[in-house]
């Protein structure tokens, strides 16, 4: 009775080999399990899910659009995954959904669209002007997280590309998890001013809290005591004390912005404005980038 086991056993392992075999003979399937971190004695028991996976991978080639996706379960791809001693076949988000799904982990405030989608991948790398923060982008994705590392206060000319250059940065942080908000900070000032209640709380929570912020254009804004001091200042204070992440882009040096906020209707209050350079010197690198106005 056991030889009959024994052979029955054999017989059916023999039959998911030569199946398996035979699907490889298909080059998408054969190229597909090649890049799975699965052993082979592992993939011949699961031929018939793996021809499905390899079929949808060869829909999703001319894939139209997520609204337009043809399966069930739009943007989401059949995909093998070892846990333990088993194969679990689960629907994964496909490349496209990916891109849609990592601007969850961004809030935005009046942020255009072509910053939102800012890629590291599109970044010119023909201005030699650009390249400390070319660096200094490869290594914040590097070490965040390993480390506490500093933002950047970035100056520079108008239409240098600032704001696309720490946008990317930003966008590339998402793709990994890291939640951040951006905001262009005269528009955010003013969206605060006319908020009350529960809007207001929300709004200058979420900037003060998130694990990075970005201010985009400060210098920019109406300088008021109410700004700098109710809003900028605690703000920084905030992420100071609890070693978060914070960017800044400016038209204006470090030393320009120290004037601009020193000046409101209330006069000339320069301890008070000296205050909120020393946070950001302390929350960031404070670099200048000169390079070409690509807005032209």
């Amino acid at each position: 009775m056991e030889n009959v086991k024994d052979l029955v056993k054999v017989s059916y392992k023999n039959n998911l080999e030569k199946n398996y075999h035979k699907a490889c003979s298909d080059k998408d399937f054969s190229n597909y399990v090649k890049t799975l971190p699965i052993e082979e004695k592992e993939l011949v028991k699961y031929t018939s899910s793996l021809k499905e996976c390899v079929e949808m991978r060869k829909i999703c080639r001319a894939c139209p659009g997520i609204k337009e996706c043809p399966f069930d379960v739009k943007g989401y791809v059949l995909t093998p995954e070892k846990k333990e001693k088993r194969i679990i076949f689960s629907m994964i988000a496909c490349s496209r959904k990916k891109e849609e799904l990592y601007k969850d982990n961004i809030t935005y405030f009046e942020i255009s669209k072509d910053v939102r989608d800012a890629s590291i991948k599109n970044i010119y790398k023909d201005d030699k002007g650009r390249l400390p923060i070319i660096k200094y982008i490869s290594d914040f994705i590097k070490n965040y997280g390993k480390e506490d590392v500093k933002g950047l206060y970035l100056t520079g000319s108008f239409g240098s590309g600032k704001t696309y250059l720490v946008s990317a940065l930003i966008n590339e942080m998402a793709k990994r998890g890291v939640k951040s908000v951006v905001v262009y900070y005269p528009e955010f000032l003013r969206s605060l001013k006319s908020s009350f209640g529960d809007d207001f709380n929300e709004k200058y929570e979420s900037a003060k809290r998130s694990e990075i912020l970005f201010i985009d254009d400060i210098g920019a804004e109406n300088c008021s005591s109410w700004s700098r001091d109710e809003i900028l200042g605690s703000i920084l204070q905030y992420r100071m004390e609890q070693h978060l992440t914070t960017f800044f882009t400016s038209n204006l040096t470090i030393e320009e912005l120290e004037k601009h906020l020193a000046t409101t209707s209330s006069g000339v209050e320069k301890v008070k404005s000296r205050r909120i350079i020393e946070r950001i010197k302390q929350l960031t690198i404070q670099v200048e980038l000169v390079s070409e106005n690509r807005r032209v």
